[in-house]
């Protein structure tokens, strides 16, 4: 890494980094080993997940009576469709899988949500997936589709014991036009697979997720997935070409179109992105891969308030504008959370208030360079930014990046996490983590700001506070906080709460009743949201978590739409069932 002192920053060409200290503006730059010093880990502390919250008010679901239990006859047709090999079933419907077996299956990456399936069914092609739909049709069997299985919000694994249909064997990739760079694939494509695919070609994929290496491409559209390009290349809505979906009565809609503009009537496509599986089944995808900056660059800066990281991000609008790829932040908790369960030492000298993430690219190395210093050169200038380092090489701006990337992970082995994924207007984005903690602070649940400094504080003896701390990161360009609530709660295994059996074939509670805590969370931060006219969901869809909140960012007339439509495409109510829609 290089670090960066202010100072004659223009005159530096082939500088590719910096340490900012803008009271030294005489001091000149000082490169460092391109082996990091924070990236030399102290002892890595063991991890242990604990407990990971669920995210919404619980309620409870009554399985469906109409549908049909699978039994060994299925289970025998579906051999015969896909071949035995491709069909693992449980010893209660003739096969030879336990229940643990299934387990991963049955079971989110987060272990927060498990359903009770029977069976798992692999698909190699369309036409598979065709007749598996359309024999779940006229038997009204309830299918929920699965890809990588990386979501948090429940969307791809059973309530009950719904057939899964797992995506992984459906993992080619049919034509890439590199010229247009429109790419048609299969929808169990891994996203990172498709990424370094493309790279060949000089194409990158207009989507980036720290789940890149598990997502399927199928579930990233199924659930219009953000992540941290779309900065630069926008909504999955616009760079989807064409989608190839399996109605839940059997039918194929082949509309892989490679065509960027099309305005014959309507655009069907649209209908499946974001529809988290429960209009049809996704089963390919053709997709407008962007072509690859020639060079990049990655740098991290610590900014003393939120003020201040959106003056930077006006500032990064005014000098890297089109070469902008990414704008990141988050604040101290969030990195101290990576920091101290991962392992490393902070990236900056010191700690700051505020952490920002920006990544450039272009294909010009020496005129990118010399806005990105432009950028920093004034950050420094005006005291926007305090401190500030960036990469030197690939390797260096993939470690910058587990900064970012890692904050998830890192959140779930601090006890409970109660999170949300908001969208809201920029200026707003980081009011809601301190009203959420004045807030939590007013009822008794969060310490309040000075306890461990003033003694003069009077608290009752053996006083314990539920709530740790309330922190906040996620994506400047498109308005997305990722709001996290850490919690101490009563030990319990929530993973069993929140999805807990009355009765296997009769009914579940969603989330915990016992939860009162995260009920007042829930509460709040959704009437916050509401009154702003912002979304609860940015990115991660509904899943079977926030089903009976949806109306805090739809009104009555637009649900009424979406049940009409989801009526219209699927009657037998087979697609996914129990998902995005309220009761």
């Amino acid at each position: 890494m290089l670090r960066l002192s202010y100072t004659t920053l223009s005159k530096n060409k082939n500088l590719s980094l910096a340490t900012l200290h803008p009271t030294s503006k005489q001091n000149k730059f000082q490169c460092y080993p391109k082996t990091s010093l924070f990236f030399q880990p102290h002892k890595k502390p063991v991890l242990v997940r604990t407990h990971f919250s669920r995210h919404s008010s619980s309620y409870t679901l009554s399985r469906n009576p109409k549908y049909k239990q699978v039994d060994s006859d299925d289970a025998s047709f579906f051999s015969s469709v896909l071949g035995k090999q491709n069909v693992l079933a449980a010893k209660s419907i003739g096969g030879d899988m336990s229940i643990e077996d299934l387990e991963k299956y049955n079971s989110a990456w987060l272990n927060i949500y498990s359903g009770s399936s029977k069976i798992v069914l692999f698909p190699e092609t369309t036409h598979h997936v065709s007749k598996i739909m359309e024999y779940c049709n006229s038997n009204t069997i309830p299918v929920v589709p699965q890809g990588g299985n990386s979501g948090v919000q429940g969307a791809s694994i059973p309530v009950f014991d719904e057939v899964i249909l797992n995506m992984s064997k459906m993992n080619k990739i049919r034509s890439l036009d590199t010229d247009s760079g429109a790419l048609v694939c299969d929808a169990g494509c891994i996203l990172e697979n498709l990424e370094n695919y493309a790279n060949e070609f000089g194409l990158t994929m207009p989507i980036d997720l720290g789940a890149k290496g598990s997502c399927h491409i199928g579930g990233n559209v199924s659930t219009n997935a953000g992540g941290l390009r779309y900065l630069k290349y926008g909504s999955l809505h616009g760079s989807v070409l064409g989608l190839e979906v399996v109605l839940p009565n059997g039918t194929v809609i082949n509309n892989l179109s490679t065509l960027r503009k099309d305005s014959t009537g309507y655009d069907i496509k649209q209908l499946f992105i974001g529809a988290e599986g429960t209009l049809g089944v996704v089963t390919g995808v053709s997709i407008l891969a962007a072509k690859k900056p020639m060079n990049t660059s990655v740098a991290i800066l610590g900014l003393d308030s939120y003020k201040k990281v959106l003056q930077a991000f006006n500032l990064a609008h005014k000098h890297l504008s089109e070469i902008l790829l990414a704008f990141e932040f988050w604040d101290a908790d969030s990195m101290d959370a990576v920091v101290q369960l991962k392992g490393y030492k902070y990236p900056l000298d010191g700690q700051h208030k505020f952490y920002i993430l920006i990544e450039t690219g272009g294909s010009n190395a020496d005129h990118d360079q010399q806005k990105l210093l432009l950028f920093l050169e004034e950050s420094m200038e005006n005291n926007t930014a305090s401190d500030g380092i960036l990469a030197q090489d690939i390797s260096q701006q993939k470690k910058l990046w587990t900064f970012r990337e890692e904050i998830i992970e890192s959140m779930s082995f601090r006890k409970v996490v109660y999170k949300y994924d908001l969208s809201m207007p920029i200026s707003k984005l980081y009011d809601i983590v301190g009203d959420t903690r004045e807030f939590l602070i007013e009822k008794g649940l969060h310490p309040p700001h000075n306890l461990s400094e003033n003694k003069n504080i009077e608290i009752e003896e053996d006083k314990t506070f539920p709530i740790l701390s309330v922190n906040g990161f996620g994506h400047i360009g498109d308005g997305n906080l990722h709001l996290n609530v850490v919690a101490q709660l009563p030990e319990k295994k929530r993973g069993d709460a929140t999805l807990k059996d009355l009765d296997e074939s009769k009914s579940k509670v969603i989330g915990d009743q016992d939860d009162k805590v995260g009920d007042i969370i829930d509460k709040f931060v959704y009437e916050w949201i509401q009154k702003i006219n912002g979304s609860i969901s940015a990115e991660h869809g509904i899943g079977i978590v926030k089903p009976n909140s949806l109306h805090y960012s739809k009104n009555d007339t637009v649900i009424k739409i979406m049940k009409n439509i989801k009526n219209m495409f699927d009657p037998n109510q087979i697609m996914n069932p129990y998902k995005v829609l309220p009761k």
